[in-house]
C-alpha cells in the first residue's frame, strides 16, 4: 500500500440510512432479508447512484399471508413520509380482466366514460407523497399473481423502462419510484412444512436451517412456474418472507399492544394505561397463533379480546382518565378479566400521548420513546407511575383542571 492510500470501508452506511434501518427493524419482526433489500435501495438512491431510465428498484416479495410483506412497505412509508398510506397501492384482485385496466391508466379519448375515469397512477399521485428533501415514491402491486395479462404487459414496460403511458397518452416517469410486488404463491406449501403452529417443526431431527432453505426453494419454484422468464429477469431482488415463530410472534404482540396503548392515549374522551399479565399475553398468543394467517390472526385476537372490552369500559365510564387497568387471564371462567389497579397512574393525563412513554428501553428494542403498552411487574417498567398516592394524584389533576379553566 502506498503512503498516500487510505483504506475504505464500504460497509459503513450514512447516518440517514442507519436511522432508517434502525426504525424499520423496530417495526418489522424478523424478515431481515426484506429489510436489508429496502435499506440497500434507499442508500443507493440517496447517494444518487440508481440506474437512470429504470425504477429505483423492483422488489418481489413472496411468502405466506400474514408474514409482513405489505407491512414492510407501509412501515417504510410511515418512517420516510410520516404515513403508512403514503403508498400507491394497486390491489391486483381488482384487475383480473383486461377491460379493468382502464381503472388503472384511464380510458382512451373517444371511449365511453373517458372523462369520468381517473387513472390511479399519475405523476401527480407519485409526487403527492414525496418530501421536499426526498423525491422518492412507493408503488405497490399487491397479490400480483391475480393480475390480468393486460396488467402484465404494462408491468413489463414499467419495470424495464420506468415509464407508463396513460389512456390520454400522458407519460408517467417512474425513475424515482420503488416498485413493490407481493405474492402468496407457494404459501400453502410453505405452511405444510410447519406442523403444530408457527415455530414448531413436524420432525424434530430437521434443523431450522433446512426448513428455511425449503421455504425459499418452495416459494421461488412457485414463482418461476407462474411468472414468465422476461418478468423474472426484470426483478432486482426476490425476497422470501418466512413464517413467524413463537418468539417473533411474542415481539409482534409487544408492538401491537404498544400501538393499542397509543390509540388509547390519543383518544379525546379518556387517557389511561393498561397492562397485560403474562397469563393474559399467553392467552392472546394462543388465540392469535394460526399457521394459515400469520400475524394478521394475532391482530384480530387483540382487537376481539382486548380492544373491544376496553372500548366498552371507556364508553361506560368504568375507566376514567389517568387510571391503570390490568388485563389478566381467568383460568376458571376461561376469559380475560379487567381490574382497575390504580387511579392517577399517568404523569400528565391531560397532556399529549407523548407525555406517557416508557422511561427505559423496552425488551423489543423500540427505545425510550415507545408508547407504553403496559406497566410491567418489574421496577424498571414502572417509571411512568408518580410517587404520589392516588388521592394526591386526583387532587393534582383537579388543580390542573381549575387552572386550565381560569
Amino acid at each position: 500500500m502506498d503512503r498516500g492510500d487510505l483504506s475504505l470501508d464500504p460497509n459503513i452506511r450514512s447516518v440517514e440510512t442507519s436511522e432508517f434501518q434502525k426504525a424499520l427493524r423496530a417495526k418489522i419482526v424478523g424478515q431481515d432479508e426484506g429489510v436489508q433489500a429496502l435499506v440497500e435501495l434507499f442508500q443507493v438512491f440517496t447517494a444518487g447512484l440508481n440506474s437512470p431510465g429504470r425504477p429505483v428498484g423492483n422488489l418481489l416479495f413472496l411468502g405466506p399471508t400474514g408474514s409482513g410483506k405489505t407491512r414492510l412497505v407501509e412501515a417504510a412509508a410511515e418512517i420516510l413520509f410520516n404515513s403508512p398510506r403514503a403508498v400507491i397501492k394497486i390491489d391486483c384482485a381488482e384487475f383480473q380482466h383486461s377491460h379493468e385496466i382502464a381503472k388503472l391508466i384511464g380510458s382512451p379519448p373517444g371511449y365511453l366514460g373517458h372523462r369520468e375515469t381517473h387513472p390511479l397512477i399519475t405523476q401527480e399521485a407519485l409526487a403527492a407523497n414525496q418530501r421536499e428533501d426526498l423525491k422518492l415514491s412507493f408503488l405497490l402491486f399487491d397479490e400480483i399473481e391475480k393480475a390480468s395479462d393486460a396488467l402484465w404487459q404494462l408491468l413489463l414496460g414499467m419495470l424495464d423502462k420506468a415509464t407508463l403511458t396513460l389512456g390520454d397518452n400522458r407519460r408517467v416517469d417512474l425513475s424515482q419510484t420503488v416498485i413493490f410486488m407481493t405474492s402468496n404463491l407457494g404459501g400453502s406449501d410453505i405452511s405444510e412444512l410447519f406442523g403444530g403452529g408457527y415455530g414448531f417443526i413436524k420432525s424434530e431431527d430437521k434443523p431450522m436451517l433446512d426448513i428455511n432453505q425449503k421455504v425459499e426453494r418452495t416459494a421461488v419454484e412457485a414463482a418461476r412456474r407462474k411468472f414468465s422468464p422476461e418478468f423474472m429477469n426484470r426483478i432486482d431482488k426476490l425476497v422470501v418472507f418466512h413464517p413467524l415463530d413463537r418468539d417473533q410472534l411474542e415481539t409482534v404482540l409487544e408492538i401491537e399492544l404498544g400501538m393499542v396503548q397509543k390509540r388509547v392515549l390519543d383518544t379525546a374522551t379518556g387517557k389511561f394505561l393498561f397492562r397485560v399479565t403474562d397469563a393474559g399475553r399467553d392467552f392472546l398468543l394462543e388465540e392469535g397463533t394460526d399457521q394459515r394467517y400469520g400475524a394478521r390472526h394475532l391482530k384480530r385476537a387483540i382487537e376481539r379480546f382486548l380492544v373491544y372490552p376496553l372500548a366498552n369500559l371507556l364508553a361506560t365510564q368504568q375507566v376514567r382518565m389517568g387510571d391503570l387497568v390490568r388485563a389478566d387471564w381467568d383460568g376458571v371462567h376461561k376469559e380475560l378479566t379487567f381490574v382497575r389497579e390504580r387511579e392517577g397512574a399517568l404523569i400528565n393525563p391531560e397532556g399529549p400521548a407523548e407525555d406517557a412513554v416508557a422511561a427505559t428501553p423496552s425488551a423489543d428494542g423500540l427505545g425510550k420513546d415507545t408508547p407504553v403498552e403496559a406497566i410491567a411487574e418489574e421496577p424498571t417498567r414502572t417509571a411512568v407511575l408518580p410517587a404520589a398516592t392516588p388521592a394526591a394524584a386526583r387532587q393534582s389533576l383537579q388543580g390542573r383542571k381549575k387552572e386550565s379553566r381560569s
